[in-house]
């Protein structure tokens, strides 16, 4: 029971902070390209942030012996690397779809979409490499563990992104 409240208000931490972060960045970003570089910047810092808060939650939550954690960490920090990557493609994509929103063309959104749903593949297709890679170290109870808590975090943030966006005007 603790360990479940512990990953909701871990998980509400996260929500907390991209909240009114991402919002601000999108609606800076919409509205002028002067502070294009700052808005760049600050969408850093909350990535990197939130990968540490991510990483916190799940030392927390997943219990690894000093033995599984030696092994753990090192695979755990080659897969946010290239989670990483992945991402970028994402809020490269988020960024164009702000800058463009005014002047979207029907073309342009069909791109964007299709750029949104090449990312979410890759991340299924990065999940499924790393699963027995993950699991070649912890057992299959902790590996099922740290893919779901995994999902869970992205899927939160994936969600307050959104909610942030506004839809597209036919």
């Amino acid at each position: 029971m603790i360990r479940k409240n512990l990953v909701s208000i871990s998980l509400a931490v996260i929500v907390v902070l991209t909240s009114s972060f991402v919002g601000q960045s999108l609606a800076q970003t919409s509205s002028t390209n002067s502070g294009q570089s700052t808005v760049d910047q600050n969408i850093a810092l909350l990535r990197q942030d939130i990968r540490s808060h991510k990483k916190q939650i799940i030392a927390a939550n997943l219990q690894l012996t000093d033995a599984e954690a030696e092994k753990f960490w090192p695979l755990y920090d080659q897969y946010t690397a290239e989670l990483v990557k992945i991402n970028d493609a994402k809020y490269a994509v988020i960024k164009e779809y702000a800058i463009n929103y005014d002047t979207l063309t029907d073309d342009k959104a069909l791109t964007l979409t299709r750029q949104l749903l090449d990312v979410d593949q890759q991340v299924a297709q990065l999940r499924i490499k790393y699963v027995p890679l993950v699991n070649k170290v912890i057992s299959g109870k902790k590996t099922a563990l740290f893919f779901q808590m995994d999902r869970r975090l992205l899927m939160l943030i994936d969600l307050q992104l959104a909610s942030e966006i506004p839809m597209v005007q036919p």
